[in-house]
């Protein structure tokens, strides 16, 4: 699956196009609207229509990028009804999420990438002070 207008490809056509399957990953996290459609999976499955309202996107441009994310195996759905509610497939996926919020702090960028899952203030102060010390 690509996305032609949006973000570009995803894990398996980049690693199809000759790509390393953890460079594909990660690149296919890059992008802005995968990476807050994850962010708001991680708090629990979600429909379409909750994406679009809650993220303030296009229909259509969360659909293809949850086909994209459904192609990378990243996450799925289950139909209840007529309804589909999306959802993370791999746990590790949180496990990278708090490790790159770790990894950014350490460098001076605190974010909050996955639910819960922050670096304490302590950890943060101490990465800012490693940064400026190691720019001496």
């Amino acid at each position: 699956m690509t996305i032609d207008d949006e973000g570009g490809p995803c894990v398996n056509a980049d690693i199809a196009a000759g790509l390393p399957p953890a460079a594909a990953l990660f690149r296919s996290l890059a992008d802005e609207t995968r990476l807050r459609i994850v962010q708001r999976l991680a708090r629990g499955e979600a429909r379409v229509v909750d994406l679009t309202g809650e993220l303030g996107l296009a229909q259509s441009t969360v659909s293809k990028h949850l086909a994209c994310l459904r192609d990378c195996g990243l996450v799925d759905y289950r139909v209840e009804g007529r309804q589909s509610f999306y959802a993370l497939t791999r746990p590790e996926l949180m496990d990278l999420l708090a490790s790159a919020e770790h990894l950014l702090a350490a460098t001076g960028h605190t974010v909050a990438l996955s639910p819960g899952v922050t670096a304490p203030a302590a950890q943060v102060d101490q990465g800012q002070k490693e940064v400026e010390e190691a720019r001496r």
